[in-house]
């Protein structure tokens, strides 16, 4: 079964999210006839809207908690969308690291490039804004010779307080 990896930024506009769940759409329809998996940290932005589209398309959802403690870094308001993709998964695998940060967030990011076929990257193609941030997952899977599918709307910047 093929698996694909999501790396990609947090905090979407809603304009974002919508041309990012298109797109995923366009990418992942193609794979559900034949099953596909599809495995996500869960933080809100690139991997929820990621999850969504591979649980729509009947995929089956890994998810990678990187440590005790995530969803607790999650923003508030994103927790109960959190809780149910949890619930949502096909397979939940935990990190044991005791809290997060960003040496366990980067460790999660290489178990599920590790885990990977390929990994679509919801990136706009600037460094990353601390360590562990879509620009160093990219920078691994390609290390590791996966191959690397960038999404991003054309001429659009990511906010200042969107996150990695």
């Amino acid at each position: 079964m093929l698996v694909v990896g999501v790396t990609g930024h947090r905090g979407l506009t809603d304009e974002q999210r919508a041309f990012v769940a298109g797109e995923l759409w366009r990418l992942l329809a193609p794979l559900s006839p034949g099953g596909f998996a599809g495995i996500s940290c869960l933080a809100d932005g690139a991997d929820t809207v990621f999850a969504d589209v591979v649980l729509k398309l009947g995929g089956r959802l890994i998810s990678v908690i990187p440590a005790a403690g995530y969803r607790e870094l999650q923003p508030a308001d994103h927790r109960p969308e959190y809780d149910r993709l949890v619930r949502s998964s096909a397979e939940v695998r935990r990190q044991d690291r005791p809290s997060p940060d960003p040496a366990s967030l980067m460790l999660a990011s290489r178990v599920l490039v590790d885990s990977s076929d390929r990994i679509i990257a919801v990136w706009d193609g600037l460094p990353a804004r601390g360590y562990g941030g879509t620009a160093d997952v990219v920078d691994y899977a390609r290390l590791r010779g996966r191959p690397v599918q960038i999404i991003w709307p054309d001429g659009d910047v990511r906010g200042p307080a969107s996150g990695e």
